[in-house]
């Protein structure tokens, strides 16, 4: 029984450095700092529970995939875009905000634009009943303000390629 929770319990997470991991928390500071700025200057509702889920992707994880500013403009987009169509064409329908995670899901992934963060944006247009100019707008300057300041942030020392470069 020990043996078969070993691979559940077990860090698949290399050790890094203690410094590049508190300047990834200070990046998640200064960009949640700056979605909160944005939110009271204009008074819109740009502190969304997944921007958290972002920025530990962005100032943490740089490297990966799922990170990088297509999948993060990309995956927000289809979300909002989907979870937006099926609350007004179903307003109230817990059934439909589930069909809407998983067809956000699907379509992230055929057009090579997953962020898992963004998953969870048709439950936040169910919740809301944010409207689709609100919610596109929302989520869109919001991922795209996180992306400059992660990109200026990666700059400084100890730096780290962000976003990534292709190969040629």
């Amino acid at each position: 029984m020990i043996k078969h929770l070993r691979h559940f319990i077990q860090r698949h997470e290399p050790p890094g450095q203690a410094l590049s991991h508190l300047k990834s928390g200070c990046g998640a500071v200064l960009a949640m700092t700056g979605i909160g700025g944005v939110a009271v200057a204009t008074g819109l509702p740009f502190l969304l529970a997944p921007f958290g889920a972002t920025a530990v992707l962005l100032f943490g994880q740089p490297k990966s995939p799922l990170a990088q500013p297509a999948n993060v403009l990309g995956g927000y987009f289809v979300a909002a875009l989907i979870g937006s169509l099926a609350a007004w064409l179903f307003p109230g329908a817990w059934l439909a905000a589930a069909v809407a995670v998983g067809l956000t899901i699907a379509v992230m992934l055929i057009l090579r634009v997953t962020h898992p963060p963004a998953g969870a944006i048709p439950l936040v247009a169910f919740a809301s009943h944010f409207s689709l100019p609100l919610l596109m707008a929302v989520v869109s300057a919001g991922s795209a303000l996180m992306i400059a300041i992660a990109v200026l942030h990666h700059r400084l020392p100890p730096t780290q390629q962000y976003p990534l470069r292709l190969e040629r």
